[in-house]
């Protein structure tokens, strides 16, 4: 298995965290823009596109901040989404760390890219 590279991302998003946190650590906020359906059960969370399923454990979470999601399947990555506020302006982003094989980096950024502009329209940001 080709070893996969650590990148971030950040997006702008004009919510409060608060709102914004639901978004990504509630299964309902999650499947309206991360993945299809989203299931949780003792911290496990079943992610569903398509007729794929992939399983992600929640490792870290601290409220209207940040969560980290381990891949059960696909250890030791994970992929975290921090909700990140600009102490003079307010201004509201979030920044994603995930990983990725050299190669498909490109388009795992597309997919992120596309991921948040669902997320974007969602909140009516």
């Amino acid at each position: 298995m080709p070893d996969k590279k650590k990148f971030n991302l950040e997006y702008e998003i004009k919510s409060s965290p608060r709102i914004l946190y639901s978004f990504i650590s509630e299964p309902n906020g999650l499947s309206q823009w991360f993945a299809d359906d989203v299931n949780v059960r003792d911290q496990i969370y079943t992610f569903t596109w398509d007729d794929e399923q992939q399983r992600a454990k929640l490792v870290n979470a601290k409220e209207n901040k940040l969560v980290r999601f381990k891949w059960l399947d696909d250890e030791p990555y994970y992929f975290e989404l921090e909700v990140v506020q600009d102490e003079l302006t307010n201004d509201v982003a979030l920044a994603i760390t995930d990983f990725a094989t050299e190669d498909s980096i490109a388009e795992r950024r597309l997919i992120w890219d596309n991921q948040i502009d669902y997320l974007i329209s969602v909140l009516g940001a």
